[in-house]
């Protein structure tokens, strides 16, 4: 048995942290409705796309079952007003979202205003949904970040994610700091460059509870390989 097989075993079945992205806004309506059907087959976790493309992303699905529909709201820099930011996410819980995914005002944590910023995001919270707010590690860190985690948590947050995926790949140690403020206080979500299993394993083992990433089938397969392999005694 393999060293990387060995590992996957020892962690959580990966298919139900994997949080698959629809948010290319490039997408043909043909690879849309396959990314649903793969996510929904292979058990993904969660599946998460715009606004523009939730209705028809939920009629696909069907009816709620193990992937969870996660819509994205203010993506990805959160430069909306509080107000528009509200009445994104009320239409999506309207059109079948299950979760939501928010760029919080990253301009408000700027300028210390830590109040302003948990008060967008409890008000979105008190929507009822499970909210991740999405964070950047890539420019954060020390007490701007340990603010923004306490302030997403004191809002009612119930993951927040590593980043918006537009800068480098997510780390093993941006996951671990996260883990180290969050304190099991809410769920861990790494995003940005997860393309390869051995870098979502790595993810998993710092403390992740959830991936995203736009390769989720790809992952999946490539985890089936190994074992495959081992199955055969090569």
């Amino acid at each position: 048995m393999s060293q990387a097989s060995g590992r996957q075993r020892e962690l959580p079945e990966l298919a139900p942290l994997i949080h698959q992205a629809l948010l290319d806004p490039h997408l043909m309506p043909d690879q849309l409705l396959e990314g649903c059907d793969a996510a929904r087959q292979i058990g993904l976790g969660g599946l998460c796309t715009s606004l523009r493309h939730l209705p028809t992303v939920r009629q696909r699905l069907g009816p709620p079952g193990a992937t969870r529909l996660i819509a994205s709201i203010a993506f990805p820099f959160g430069a909306l007003p509080s107000s528009l930011k509200q009445a994104e996410a009320e239409w999506a819980a309207e059109h079948g979202a299950e979760a939501l995914d928010v760029a919080p005002d990253l301009a408000a944590l700027a300028a210390g205003d830590a109040n302003r910023f948990a008060e967008e995001l409890a008000a979105l919270a008190g929507i009822g949904l499970p909210l991740t707010v999405i964070l950047d590690l890539s420019r954060w860190e020390g007490d701007p970040l340990q603010l923004a985690v306490e302030a997403a948590i004191d809002a009612g947050a119930a993951a927040v994610q590593s980043g918006h995926g537009f800068g480098g790949p997510a780390t093993p140690e941006q996951i671990s700091r996260l883990r180290t403020l969050c304190r099991g206080r809410c769920g861990i979500k790494a995003v940005g460059g997860v393309h390869r299993l051995d870098h979502c394993i790595a993810l998993v083992e710092a403390g992740a509870t959830a991936i995203g990433t736009s390769r989720g089938p790809s992952l999946l397969q490539e985890l089936r390989r190994p074992q495959s392999r081992d199955a055969r005694g090569d």
